[in-house]
């Protein structure tokens, strides 16, 4: 058995340095949506506070946030060529 590098169908081969920089990258997602969510939950808090409006900035900051961190993401992950 031996242990041979798969070739691309470019004739380039796919290197154990770059299946590492796929995982770094894409481990990296769940970490920048929870940060991102908590940005807008915080950021929501604080209008509340100023505004006196109970929870109502604070669900409208929750609900924005997911289109948000989902573009984001997106447009990261297109910089990497990985969507």
């Amino acid at each position: 058995m031996s242990l041979k590098e798969p070739e691309k169908k470019d004739g380039k081969q796919e290197g154990f340095g770059d299946v590492m920089r796929a995982f770094g990258i894409l481990s990296g997602v769940g970490i920048y949506l929870c940060a991102f969510i908590g940005v807008f939950l915080f950021l929501g808090k604080c209008a509340d506070d100023f505004l006196g409006t109970g929870n109502v900035a604070k669900v409208i900051c929750l609900v924005l946030s997911f289109p948000a961190a989902f573009y984001s993401l997106y447009r990261q992950l297109k910089t990497y060529h990985m969507v």
